[in-house]
């Protein structure tokens, strides 16, 4: 459970970058600290856009044995030869994921809904993202507090992602509560994302 083991670190790229030069620095992030899974999460609609970088880094993480999700693109799991998906809609579309990729990791952000991420549980997901867990301005405002994660790491087997505005300060907080951190906007934006990583990460020793 989440209180007895040091939480794994699962990265998120930022919604735009450079294919020129994004892929050297996930590696350098990739081969400096130990990262559990990468998601792609692109805003585009541009399907070659999503094509091309879902290529780029499937290279970048399988050289690695780092697993790949695709942020909503159920169809583009397979054709790609990724790992799997993160639904950004709750329990809603689970089922039917579930079905149609039985073998894949299926991942569902539920938001600050306990109700929500039971639910997901119950239809096969393989983790339940909550988040934010830092204040930020974007969204409704609404947080996903410490007692949801005390609550799910003490009564729900499936694993647990914290997001969202992380600080040292909040990792520090969740750490015992949560499986996973899943961190993007607070390192990609900086000069050096694996110095910044690792301050984010040092309270965890």
């Amino acid at each position: 459970m989440a209180d007895q083991d040091r939480p794994q670190i699962y990265l998120v790229t930022p919604p735009e970058f450079d294919l020129d030069s994004f892929p050297d620095r996930l590696a350098q992030v990739l081969d400096g600290a130990e990262i559990a899974c990468l998601r792609l999460s692109l805003a585009t609609r541009d399907e070659d856009r999503v094509l091309r970088a879902a290529d780029a880094m499937r290279q970048v993480c399988h050289a690695r044995d780092v697993a790949i999700v695709i942020e909503r693109h159920v169809l583009l799991v397979e054709r790609l030869g990724l790992d799997g998906v993160h639904l950004t809609d709750g329990a809603r579309s689970l089922r039917k994921v579930r079905k149609d990729l039985p073998d894949a990791i299926i991942g569902a952000h539920c938001g600050a809904t306990r109700h929500e991420g039971i639910s997901a549980a119950e239809h096969g997901a393989d983790y339940v993202a909550f988040g934010p867990v830092g204040a930020t301005p974007l969204g409704d405002g609404s947080l996903a507090d410490w007692d949801l994660f005390e609550w799910w790491s003490e009564m729900i087997e499936v694993p647990v992602v914290a997001e969202g505005a992380l600080t040292a300060e909040l990792v520090e907080k969740f750490g015992p509560v949560t499986d996973f951190f899943a961190v993007g906007e607070e390192i990609w934006s900086t000069e050096d994302p694996l110095a910044s990583l690792k301050k984010l990460l040092a309270p965890l020793g």
